[in-house]
């Protein structure tokens, strides 16, 4: 893929983000910020884990083959994503939303997926990347946007909650470590080696906030039975 093709499919890719939250804000006047850009980034999760499942060369080993040269789909996703991801940096900065470990995810993916971008390698391992990064967001989303309607401390909440917790602890702390492993040992730029390494210390990072939170609930929610009882 060309440079300038890429570019223009990322800077397509912001425009298109933003005038979505627009369009979703005129929708929905009456609810926050933060609840506009959630229902704009559960769109994108779903895009990212269609785009990335069908860029996937060989189902027998969806990260084969490995340190390869990106084909066109893989490289057209990751350009799909930057957009997302430089979107989503500039909307927590409009929210004032800005939280030490959420930012450096965002670095870290921006940097990772502009070396994939660079190098034209790795399009393989970014995609199962893509994949495992994106198919729990659905649930982290949908359990802050339960709460804005009114359904927090609810049983439709919690299977939420539960449901994000399990897919992002399989994903991100099964799957993960072996995709870091693999992306270590194979001949890819180090940068790239770098950012598949920092998104792992995120990851086992937010997994024990994850597992803290969970508790939590549980802690919270057989007290609460026990008090009505």
């Amino acid at each position: 893929m060309e440079h300038y093709d890429k570019i223009y499919l990322v800077v397509y890719g912001v425009i298109s983000w933003t005038s979505a939250f627009l369009l979703i804000r005129k929708i929905f006047p009456k609810r926050s910020f933060d609840f506009c850009n959630r229902i704009v980034s559960t769109i994108h999760a779903l895009f990212a884990v269609f785009l990335s499942s069908m860029s996937v060369q060989d189902w027998r080993c969806p990260v084969c083959p490995l340190a390869s040269n990106s084909t066109p789909v893989q490289m057209r996703a990751l350009s799909v994503s930057l957009a997302y991801l430089i979107y989503d940096l500039v909307c927590c900065l409009f929210d004032k939303n800005i939280k030490i470990d959420n930012s450096v995810h965002h670095l870290v993916s921006i940097v990772g997926v502009v070396a994939g971008l660079a190098y034209e390698k790795c399009g393989s391992e970014m995609m199962v990347t893509m994949w495992i990064t994106e198919i729990s967001s659905p649930f982290l989303h949908l359990r802050e946007i339960l709460k804005e309607l009114g359904y927090k401390d609810t049983d439709i909440n919690l299977a939420a909650d539960v449901s994000f917790a399990v897919i992002f602890s399989i994903a991100r702390m099964c799957v993960g470590p072996y995709l870091c492993y693999v992306t270590l040992s194979a001949d890819n730029p180090i940068l790239i080696k770098a950012m598949a390494l920092g998104l792992q210390l995120v990851s086992a990072f937010w997994f024990f906030k994850i597992a803290r939170m969970v508790k939590y609930k549980f802690i919270k929610r057989s007290a609460s039975k026990t008090k009505s009882s």
